[in-house]
């Protein structure tokens, strides 16, 4: 009659460990990997392309004017085009153009600066596959990004907005190239500087987080 208990005791157990483990991944988001405390409200995001079009062409126009800047006839009316418009959508200008240089520098610390808290955590996140070692037909390293394209079709995303993942396994990448795929592994806050092949060459991409996946899986929310 013992070993029934013992039993019973052994695999309570183990299940109360495999359950423990699973709840010490932490899934997170791309937001997650930027510290709390560097989130602002940027102005400048809640302007459409248009409006950040005739900001551009205002703070140009007047850059140039002051520095006594020889330029075309035609850059007045465009100037006053664009005035017009930005005042018309109710656009606060000079507010905007005093405050670029510190926007600037706090878009520069938030994409630049990994979430120290993260460092040694078993995390759980989403994303897209970008290939940079194959082992046979499957994937050994990769870039995880937050959005597909990412780095191929567009500019790279922050060096805190990418993670360089390595995995002892691999993974059969199918079409997951252009498909998002969950990632579990232990993630590391770490600079590192991998480079991505293109048809006509190879780029250096700055990282922010290094992670040895234990888990690679089609996403499902």
């Amino acid at each position: 009659m013992k070993f029934p208990l013992i039993l019973c005791i052994a695999a309570f157990v183990m299940l109360s460990s495999l359950h423990a483990n699973a709840e010490d991944v932490r899934e997170l988001t791309w937001d997650d990997l930027i510290p709390s405390d560097l989130h602002f409200d940027d102005p400048f995001e809640k302007l459409t392309d248009q409006q950040l079009y005739d900001l551009g062409t205002v703070a140009l126009y007047r850059q140039r004017k002051a520095s006594k800047e020889d330029f075309d006839n035609p850059s007045e009316s465009y100037y006053q085009e664009a005035l017009a418009q930005l005042k018309a959508d109710e656009v606060d200008i000079d507010g905007l153009l005093a405050m670029r240089e510190e926007i600037t520098e706090k878009r520069r610390a938030r994409g630049q600066t990994a979430n120290a808290e993260l460092n040694g955590q078993n995390i759980r996140l989403p994303g897209y596959l970008l290939p940079l070692e194959f082992k046979e037909k499957q994937v050994t390293e990769f870039l995880l990004v937050p959005w597909v394209g990412a780095c191929i079709h567009t500019p790279p995303p922050p060096p805190n907005q990418i993670v360089h993942v390595k995995m002892d396994k691999g993974y059969d990448i199918g079409e997951t190239l252009f498909t998002p795929v969950w990632v579990n592994g232990v993630v590391r806050t770490e600079k590192n500087n991998p480079e991505l092949s293109f048809v006509d060459g190879t780029q250096s991409i700055d990282v922010s987080y290094v992670m040895q996946a234990e888990k690679v899986e089609p996403y499902e929310e």
